[in-house]
């Protein structure tokens, strides 16, 4: 007898799940249905501003912790929460491109409604040391004017090293050479008020630093280009 009844029973809880589910869809189908009528007589930047801003700081911060990166994450961050959303496709395309063609020595790349620019330690620096090169200075004197030319955008430097050295000497070495990076900007006119700086060390790496040519990759400082707003928080996997 037990076993007829739980029969049905399990049938009938399996339908009423199904039939929460298909009412959850629907109200989340109708909600950007909603959402996207709204937006069809706006163009490509205020729909960005609307659907940046509808997603929320919240899933920002948990895109930021998903892409391992704290500049990465801090400019995909920006995009998802409505920091950056209003500018799609449009000044971070010609920023980017204007970088590209004017900056010797720059890496140039869009990550969701920024920019991520950057430079091989040794392009900037001597080894272990913190100070900028001599011979860097058109390097980041090009760079600093296309910063001066959008003013509405905030800087994020971050530095890397290799696995060479423990851990805390690198990571103090990574802070000093975003800090260096930083002052330099300054003293070529870009507002201290918009640059924030970071070190990661050894903790983020984008090449095999058992090779040469990986922790060549890894020395690296990345200049991360955002929009002007309200800061999201970034969440890594320290």
């Amino acid at each position: 007898m037990t076993n007829m009844m739980s029969s049905p029973t399990r049938a009938a809880a399996a339908r009423a799940a199904s039939l929460r589910t298909r009412v959850i869809a629907a109200a989340l189908g109708a909600a950007l249905a909603t959402l996207m009528s709204g937006c069809a007589s706006m163009n490509q930047k205020e729909k960005g501003a609307v659907i940046g801003a509808a997603t929320g700081a919240a899933a920002g911060a948990v895109i930021g912790k998903a892409t391992g990166s704290t500049a990465r994450g801090a400019i995909i961050g920006a995009a998802v929460g409505g920091a950056a959303g209003a500018v799609i496709g449009h000044q971070m395309d010609q920023q980017a491109k204007e970088i590209e063609q004017n900056v010797p020595g720059a890496t140039v790349s869009r990550v969701g409604e920024g920019i991520a620019v950057t430079f091989e330690s040794g392009l900037l620096y001597d080894y272990d040391s913190d100070v900028v090169k001599p011979t860097a200075a058109t390097n980041l004197r090009s760079f600093a004017q296309s910063l001066d030319k959008y003013p509405n955008t905030d800087i994020m430097i971050v530095g890397h090293t290799d696995s060479q050295g423990s851990d805390s000497y690198n990571l103090q070495l990574s802070e000093r050479r975003a800090a260096a990076a930083r002052n330099y900007l300054v003293q070529q006119g870009v507002s201290s008020a918009r640059i924030r700086v970071a070190g990661r060390g050894e903790s983020e790496p984008i090449a095999d630093n058992a090779t040469d040519a990986g922790r060549e990759a890894n020395r690296r400082v990345e200049f991360n280009i955002l929009k002007q707003g309200p800061k999201q928080t970034v969440v890594t996997d320290d």
